[in-house]
C-alpha cells in the first residue's frame, strides 16, 4: 500500500491522446509530439507506455526511476518519428543557411 504521507506524483498520461486529423498539420486533434509518462512502476504505467507505442511513438531516452520511500516512480519520455525527423531537417537547414567569413566563424 502506497505511503499516504508521500507527495503525490502527478499523472501526465491520463488524459487520452486524439487521433491525427485528416485535415493535415495545424488543424485540431494532432497528437503531441512529446509525451512523458510518470507514475508507479507498475503494470499499468506498463500498459500506458506500450499503448503509445502502439499508436506510433518510440520511446525517448531510458527510463528515469526514484523511490519515494514507499513506491518506485518512473518516467518514460515518448515522441513521434515524424517530429525528430523534422526538427533534424529544420538543425541542417539552419546549418546549411549559415555564411561563414572564410576562417570558421559565423
Amino acid at each position: 500500500m502506497p505511503d499516504a504521507s508521500a507527495p503525490a506524483v502527478p499523472d501526465t498520461a491520463t488524459r487520452p491522446v486524439p487521433a491525427p486529423s485528416p485535415a493535415g498539420p495545424g488543424a485540431g486533434g494532432e497528437r503531441l509530439a512529446y509525451r512523458l509518462f510518470t507514475g508507479a512502476d507498475d503494470r499499468a504505467f506498463c500498459e500506458r507506455v506500450s499503448a503509445a507505442l502502439a499508436e506510433g511513438y518510440v520511446l525517448h531516452g531510458g527510463p528515469a526511476a526514484t523511490f519515494n520511500g514507499g513506491t518506485v516512480i518512473v518516467a518514460q519520455a515518448v515522441v513521434l518519428p515524424a517530429a525528430i525527423a523534422s526538427a533534424d531537417a529544420a538543425v541542417a537547414n539552419a546549418v546549411d543557411d549559415l555564411e561563414f567569413d572564410g576562417e570558421g566563424q559565423a
